[in-house]
């Protein structure tokens, strides 16, 4: 295979579709979002069939049950897909929003409007709802993309594609608008990642050593979906069986996805009375604990924790557990081993919670509710591409408007500068 003639197939068309999609007007976007959901709801026949492969393969691999969770589909996953796409129809067109306006003395009018970024590159892994979600949300963000999925979804998301090029050809939307990249060659990775003259920014979604390769490749800027390393800290004035139901949800509802808790903390005062009410619950469910020396004497039967579990993004059903002295410790902590992703406080303590707050420099911080809230459909933005832990340009949950930039509209009537 000629991987270069391969890139080049790819980045001259998307190139043109993006100055076609610039322009397109929000009716005929939302109608490729509604076209797209029905096909995913009515015609998803060899999309399922396509995914069964795909997991049968994966499985064979002996990928973890966690990651082979997260590629599979069914009905209700594929009418989740559909629903996103429409949420996303529903949402306000950002495209030549005005986001700022002034006028100068001289009368010059002076408009910041968003406008789209251009050409996206999507690098992910495994799940193949990210294919919908990402491509729905660069299209109605007048952005082309090219999708570039992990090796073990790639006929799932081939047969995706080819619903979503059905419903670009009916609305009469160049079917390049989206591409996926068909090959799992990794060459064909280091093209489009060196290829600044055609692709605008890169977002890469996956596991940490998918991003570092990216982030130290890329010649596009990229912005990180890095890993989550998301802690619940349970302070000493907390409704404790409250804290019981966001840990377990943290925890144990889907534990293979970035917004899941990964660590607990919890404020020494109530250690013994938590961990009685919590640690049978969870070992029940199929979560090992790993704790500091103080929770092992609580809970027997937890591991020991080492200094590499608390840095650790499991994705699996491991919680590591520290018992802390106080709330001074317990953000400290997270400062120290988190990934300003997601972090909790449960607590009846204003004061605390408007600290932790205040102090804890993640993308989304949350007081009294579970991590897994930090979500673009949790958020109301229909869908996400990405949860970012950058500063630049966009963080947390990315929707609509993170997917735009800007430029400054000036209109005068013959002004000249003196």
């Amino acid at each position: 295979m000629d991987t270069e003639a391969y890139v080049r197939e790819l980045l001259a068309p998307t190139a043109e579709a993006a100055r076609a999609l610039r322009l397109a007007p929000t009716t005929r976007k939302n109608a490729v979002l509604e076209t797209f959901a029905s096909g995913l709801e009515t015609d998803g026949t060899a999309l399922l069939a396509a995914n069964a492969l795909d997991v049968a393969d994966a499985a064979a691999a002996g990928l973890s049950d966690a990651l082979v969770d997260r590629l599979t589909l069914d009905e209700e996953r594929l009418a989740s897909m559909a629903a996103a796409l429409r949420r996303v129809a529903a949402l306000d067109d950002p495209v030549s929003a005005v986001i700022q306006e002034t006028v100068r003395p001289n009368g010059l009018k002076i408009s910041k409007v968003r406008v789209p970024i251009g050409v996206i590159l999507m690098i992910y892994e495994s799940r193949p709802n990210v294919t919908a979600d990402a491509a729905g949300l660069c299209l109605k963000a007048g952005n082309a993309v090219i999708l570039r999925g992990g090796t073990e979804s790639l006929r799932s998301n081939l047969a995706i594609h080819a619903l979503l090029a059905a419903a670009l050809r009916e609305s009469g939307l160049p079917e390049s608008c989206a591409q996926v990249v068909a090959h799992p060659d990794r060459e064909i990775v280091d093209g489009l990642l060196g290829s600044h003259e055609h692709i605008q920014l890169v977002i890469p979604r996956g596991g940490e050593s998918l991003i570092q390769t990216v982030a130290e490749t890329s010649r596009i800027p990229v912005i990180k979906h890095y890993k989550g390393v998301c802690h619940v800290y349970v302070d000493g004035t907390s409704d404790l069986n409250m804290a019981g139901d966001i840990v377990v949800n943290a925890k144990v509802q889907r534990p293979g996805v970035c917004n899941a808790a990964e660590t607990l903390l919890i404020h020494e005062k109530v250690a013994e009375r938590f961990l009685g009410l919590v640690a049978g619950f969870l070992q029940r469910a199929g979560v090992e604990l790993r704790g500091c020396e103080r929770t092992r004497q609580i809970v027997p039967g937890a591991a020991e924790a080492t200094e590499d579990d608390w840095g650790r993004e499991y994705l699996d059903l491991i919680l590591a557990v520290r018992v802390v002295p106080d709330l001074d410790a317990a953000i400290a902590h997270i400062a120290r081993y988190g990934s300003s992703h997601s972090d909790a406080i449960v607590t009846d303590d204003e004061a605390a919670a408007e600290r932790f707050l205040s102090e804890v420099d993640s993308a989304a911080v949350y007081v009294n509710a579970s991590t897994r809230f930090t979500d673009g459909g949790e958020f109301g933005m229909g869908a996400e591409i990405g949860i970012s832990t950058d500063r630049l340009h966009a963080r947390g949950p990315m929707g609509l408007e993170e997917l735009t930039t800007y430029k400054y509209v000036v209109r005068g009537c013959g002004q000249i500068r003196q």
